[in-house]
């Protein structure tokens, strides 16, 4: 596959090249290029899509100022979100009906280049992108999904980084709050000409951000809680009219380094009702140390006969090692004997020797090594090249354009794990030995994949159609080097290898019943490929169908969709946030799976009809979701377990809602966000949720408060969780966690 790369990459640029010389042009200067990214854009309209799609544009992330990805997603239907650490910094999510565990069955872009980790190797998201530096979000459900990949099933989301001005320009950001939190966010850049045809300029961006946390450690009050970031990103961009056509390059750089004092160690259901907030003293040393960077080159060409290119070359590294408890080995005999912290609080009555090591309460004496402490660390890498050209076409009674693209792509995990163990002694922790590097996991996983997409937006009138084809072609490796063999000398070398190939078409229309009301719908075939681990080489595969009806006026919009998944084979993955004692990596047949529901949004203005001098803008957004099997088996992936046919899926709410409401004068405004998640079910079944298995239903609400001081001076207020609801998020990996209480956060922002 590799020389098929080469010859492939060559063969496109080559292309490009040919057309460099069939434009015309204004030689007076260079024309305006479209922005950056390969979705909707910042200035684009989600209603031109014909299926589901949402933007949320800079002035919607201002509001409410939200650092955390979890809470800017609740405004869209149709994305169920799974907290697990107060801060969104590990975020889970899924698009009608997918698994939300490490948003691994989504694809995840940043200014379209895919983000996850090993997008095909390991999707799971263990790094997300710092949504306090997004200048915006763009949300894709439908049919033109097809162009994305390589997870089609459910959508993809792409996040948009602080684009390059126009003009010399900058802003600063700075705010102070509860949980000894603080964050410096800002950004300066600009375009300036260097002749008749070109432009050079750049931008640089900083984010700082620190929170203490809001948990407490038994026996260890002032160890913190909370995290540490820093994320820098520059970009060079240059723009000239050069060949007979408008040329844009932009080189992007971004690193960012994370240290979080976050576990997988919960609550037990009676531990969590007295004290949410409480961490065992077992977790006191649980820590993920993270450092990720991404380079990238783009370039764009427009030309004269309307032809458009563009191409990227990417290259991204992620290094993390999460060091946190894992198992118990009560007498310290061994791992052989270890019980994990997930089996641990499922039942602390049946393994109360080892609840015990967990609390370490004071005048409890354990055994050496009878606490295990992983270092799950592992190292990624994902790069390759994508290169889009797109034109219009003439066709009989109407107009079309069309669109094709190709990706280059490889990427691999690396896991390179080991344990150190330590013992409880009168309420503290100490170190008693540790294992050589290496010796509890110790393989790489990779992944070569090939794709290309074609895409028509064909229109007659009040109809469009926009036909689609994506095929992907992907080989999977795991090259497991066994723990007995930390030097990878090959002595026990076990290959399993996957190889699949798949198409995935899609149709979507719309039909404008006037200038302001339309009809749309879809269908397309859904995929996830799948692990490099897998005993099976199938993918995951549907057909999703979809059909709405969308207004947009001046009174507001509104927006009314019906979604149905259906799977012909459902996978799982285990994964150590999934709990249970599968092996990590492996996946699991689920076979066939229906997700049916319906999406509404609705916003506008009340004050505008009035003539009021304010603004009182208000948004709903509603979805309502049946997800269950449709046939019965027996799994050991324990999200699953023994499913009966008509079972529901686990962690997807039944419904969700949320409101906004806001007051905007001339210098001052407020917003109030509220959202609700219905009773959420941990594992597959139906009937009344068993206690052991349910995430009670919640409401929290978060309050913004802005006042522009002059015209580049903006003061604010933030209220997380304004209610201080208690609420639980979630029982993997291990027991029952919180979700953030309330905190006040002030600030100022200053543009020039």
């Amino acid at each position: 596959m590799k020389h098929l790369l080469l010859a492939s990459a060559a063969g496109i640029l080559s292309y490009s090249a040919a057309f460099a010389d069939s434009g015309e042009g204004d030689a007076a200067g260079t024309a305006a290029l479209p922005e950056i990214v390969t979705v909707i854009g910042l200035s684009g309209d989600a209603g031109d899509v014909t299926g589901s799609a949402a933007v949320i544009s800079p002035e919607d992330l201002d509001i409410q100022g939200y650092g955390d990805i979890t809470r800017i997603l609740r405004q869209v239907p149709g994305i169920y979100l799974q907290e697990e650490d107060g801060f969104g910094l590990r975020p889970n999510i899924g698009l009608r009906g997918t698994g939300l565990d490490r948003s691994a069955k989504i694809t995840l872009m940043e200014d379209g280049v895919l983000i996850a980790p090993a997008p095909y190797a390991s999707p799971a998201a263990y790094y997300f992108p710092h949504a306090a530096r997004m200048a915006g979000v763009e949300i894709i459900k439908g049919a033109a999904g097809v162009r994305y990949g390589p997870q089609t099933q459910g959508g993809s989301i792409n996040l948009l980084s602080t684009p390059v001005p126009d003009d010399l320009s900058g802003a600063l950001d700075l705010r102070i709050g509860e949980e000894n939190s603080a964050s410096v966010h800002g950004w300066f850049g600009g375009m300036g000409d260097i002749g008749d045809t070109s432009r050079l300029g750049g931008l640089f961006e900083v984010l700082s951000s620190h929170s203490d946390g809001f948990k407490t450690i038994d026996n260890a009050a002032g160890t913190g809680t909370g995290f540490d970031i820093r994320d820098f990103v520059g970009k060079l961009r240059f723009e000239t009219r050069a060949a007979g056509a408008d040329h844009l390059f932009e080189l992007k750089g971004q690193v960012s380094s994370e240290l979080s004092n976050e576990t997988y160690l919960g609550l037990t259901d009676a531990d969590f009702a007295a004290s949410p907030y409480r961490r065992y003293a077992a977790s006191q040393f649980d820590e993920m140390d993270a450092d990720h960077s991404e380079i990238s080159l783009r370039h764009q060409a427009l030309f004269g006969n309307g032809l458009e290119w563009s191409s990227v070359i990417y290259r991204t590294d992620f290094e993390r090692d999460w060091f946190k408890t894992d198992r118990v080995d009560f007498d310290g005999s061994g791992p052989g004997g270890a019980v994990g912290i997930s089996a641990i609080l499922d039942d602390p009555v049946r393994y109360s020797d080892e609840f015990a090591v967990l609390r370490a309460p004071a005048g409890f004496v354990s055994a050496d090594d009878a606490l295990l402490l992983k270092h799950n660390n592992r190292t990624y890498f994902a790069q390759g090249i994508q290169s889009e050209l797109a034109g219009d076409l003439a066709i009989p009674g109407g107009q079309a354009s069309w669109r094709v693209g190709a990706r280059l792509h490889e990427d691999e995990m690396d896991r390179f794990q080991w344990y150190e163990r330590f013992a409880a002694d009168n309420g503290n922790i100490v170190l008693t030995g540790r294992d050589v590097p290496g010796t509890e996991s110790n393989r790489i996983e990779s992944a070569e994949a090939a794709a290309v997409f074609a895409q028509a937006e064909m229109s007659w009138g009040a109809l469009t159609l926009v036909p689609g084809l994506r095929y992907e072609s992907v080989e999977l490796t795991r090259r497991d080097y066994g723990k007995a063999d930390p030097q990878r000398t090959g002595a026990n070398l076990a290959v399993r290898e996957n190889s699949v190939d798949w198409v995935a078409p899609g149709l979507g229309a719309r039909y404008e019943i006037g200038p302001r009301l339309s009809l749309f719908g879809g269908i397309h075939r859904g995929y996830a490929p799948p692990a490099p681990g897998s005993t099976t080489a199938e993918p995951e595969d549907g057909t999703n169908y979809e059909a709405g009806l969308r207004y947009a006026g001046e009174i507001g919009m509104f927006e009314l969709v019906g979604f149905f998944n259906d799977y012909d084979n459902i996978l799982g993955s285990c994964t150590l946030s999934t709990g249970g004692s599968c092996t990590v990596g492996d996946q699991f047949d689920g076979g066939e799976a229906e997700v049916r529901g319906v999406e509404i949004v609705a916003e506008t203005d009340l004050g505008a009809p009035f003539d009021t001098g304010f603004a009182l803008p208000i948004r709903a957004a509603y979805t309502y979701t049946d997800a269950e099997f449709s046939t019965g088996f027996n799994s050991d992936f324990e999200p699953w377990g023994i499913v009966e046919p008509g079972d529901a899926l686990p962690y997807i709410p039944e419904h969700q809602l949320y409101l906004s409401a806001g007051l905007v004068l001339d210098r001052a405004g407020a917003q109030i966000a509220a959202n609700w998640v219905d009773d959420v079910r941990t594992v597959a079944g139906q009937g009344e949720i068993p206690g052991n298995a349910l995430i009670e239903s919640r409401w929290v609400a978060d309050l913004a408060l802005w006042y522009t001081l002059t015209e580049r001076v903006e003061l604010r207020g933030e209220v997380r969780n304004l209610f201080d609801e208690t609420y639980a998020v979630a029982r993997r990996p291990a027991g029952l966690r919180p979700g953030a209480p309330r905190a006040v956060t002030v600030g100022v922002n200053f543009d020039f």
